[in-house]
C-alpha cells in the first residue's frame, strides 16, 4: 500500500519531469544556421555576388501555382558562379516560416538544407535521411519534381513546403539563366 507521503512524492517527481522535459517546440529553436554560414560553406568561403530574379508576368503565375499561394516577395536573391547557385527561401509550413537553403548545379538539386525551423511539428525534415532524397532531382516541363520524395508522418506540411521550394528554385534557375 502506498502512503500519502509516497503518493505526494510520486506526483511531485512526475511534475518535475514534465517541467524539465523537452517539448516539440524545443526542436524548432536553437539549432538554426545563418544564411551567411550556409553560403560560406557552399562556396568554400568565396561567396559570389548576389543576383536577383524578378517575379513578373508568367513567371509569377508559375511560382504562385507551385506554391499554392501568392508569393510574399516580388524578387528573390540568389548567389552563384558559373557552375552552381545557392538560394535562401522562406516558406510557411503550417503557421511559421521555414528557412530553406537550396544549391543547384546543372539544373539539378545538389543539396537542400533547413536553415531555420520555427514550427512545433515537422522538424524531421531537417535530417539527412529526408534531405538527401532531393540530391539529383530536377523538374519536368509540368513543374513537378522528376523523382518521388517520400513524406514523413506528422510532417506533411513541412514536407510540402520543402518540395514546393525545391520546385520553385529549379524553375527560377531555369529562368535566371535564360
Amino acid at each position: 500500500m502506498i502512503s500519502k507521503f509516497n503518493t505526494v512524492m510520486i506526483f511531485l517527481l512526475g511534475l518535475a519531469i514534465l517541467l524539465v522535459a523537452p517539448t516539440g517546440s524545443s526542436y524548432a529553436s536553437g539549432d538554426s544556421i545563418a544564411p551567411e554560414v550556409f553560403l560560406n560553406r557552399v562556396f568554400s568561403g568565396a561567396v559570389p555576388d548576389s543576383d536577383t530574379v524578378w517575379l513578373t508576368g508568367e513567371l509569377r503565375d508559375q511560382v504562385e501555382d507551385i506554391l499554392g499561394h501568392k508569393p510574399g516577395f516580388m524578387r528573390l536573391r540568389y548567389w552563384g558562379d558559373a557552375t552552381r547557385s545557392a538560394w535562401v527561401v522562406d516558406e510557411i509550413g503550417k503557421l511559421e516560416p521555414i528557412t530553406i537553403g537550396v544549391v543547384v548545379k546543372a539544373n539539378q538539386i545538389e543539396e537542400v538544407q533547413v536553415l531555420e525551423f520555427r514550427e512545433s511539428r515537422g522538424w524531421e525534415i531537417k535530417h539527412d535521411f529526408f534531405t538527401r532524397q532531393f540530391t539529383g532531382v530536377a523538374i519536368e516541363a509540368s513543374h513537378k519534381l522528376n523523382q518521388r520524395i517520400d513524406g514523413i508522418s506528422g510532417a506533411t506540411l513541412s514536407v510540402k513546403a520543402m518540395k514546393n521550394v525545391s520546385r520553385m528554385v529549379l524553375l527560377l534557375v531555369q529562368n535566371s539563366t535564360t
